[in-house]
């Protein structure tokens, strides 16, 4: 199927979810995965009416947002190491993988040259797994606290990579449990900090996810294809 085809076909999925959710498909946006994939496949997407990509890795990223045609909205959502923070300086809207303060720091440091903020996600490892980046449950609050007071980043609301299962009912629960975690940061009432935003589910999952209360899916495989080795 072409890229249009796969958009629309994944858009339908998205709004059947939350026909059984009772959501607004409104409130969900579909952030195509775009790692490792040409400018020109970026283009034909954006062609077909996406507007928000993905990025997990900074050179790539940079090798090619210069040759995309389109001006789409950029969001990073891989891991990110603080030596990185600066080339992404100004390009991206979104940094869904706040894990750390130094990290938080650094990307207020660097948007603050711009005089401008930053929307960012704090990531939380739910499933413990040590090859995943991540907060922990119970470093959460503490890490919203100190993020919240910078100047020039403002946190959106929580992201979370489960653990693979090929069921995605297995995977229901870790979904669940950020939703439950937003929700109570929200009753905290921290200023500048909004939970507003949950991004979890991809290709395999992003229905459940939904369901769960998602409001940015990542899509990459589902739309472009099997990723290049």
């Amino acid at each position: 199927m072409a890229i249009k085809d796969n958009l629309e076909h994944i858009l339908a999925r998205i709004a059947a979810a939350c026909a059984r959710s009772g959501r607004d498909p409104e409130s969900v946006r579909l952030v195509a995965v775009s790692k490792t994939k040409p400018a020109s496949m970026i283009d034909e997407a954006a062609a077909a009416g996406q507007t928000v990509f993905g990025e997990s890795y900074v050179q790539d990223f940079l090798g090619k947002v210069e040759d995309v045609r389109s001006r789409p909205e950029w969001h990073f959502i891989g891991a990110l190491q603080s030596n990185k923070v600066k080339y992404l300086r100004g390009k991206v809207a979104m940094i869904h993988s706040v894990d750390r303060l130094s990290l938080a720091r650094e990307i207020d440091r660097q948007w603050g040259k711009l005089g401008r903020t930053v929307d960012i996600l704090l990531q939380v490892n739910l499933g413990g797994e040590e090859t995943k980046a991540g907060t922990t449950e119970e470093e959460l609050k503490e890490l919203v606290r100190r993020t919240a007071e910078l100047s020039y980043v403002r946190i959106r609301g929580l992201m979370t990579l489960p653990p693979y299962l090929d069921d995605p009912e297995e995977v229901r629960p870790f979904f669940r449990r950020l939703r439950e975690l937003a929700g109570g940061i929200g009753e905290l009432g921290i200023a500048g900090v909004a939970m507003k935003e949950l991004s979890m589910g991809m290709s395999h999952d992003f229905e459940v996810a939904v369901e769960e209360g998602a409001t940015l899916v990542r899509v990459g495989t589902a739309i472009f294809g099997e990723r290049e080795k």
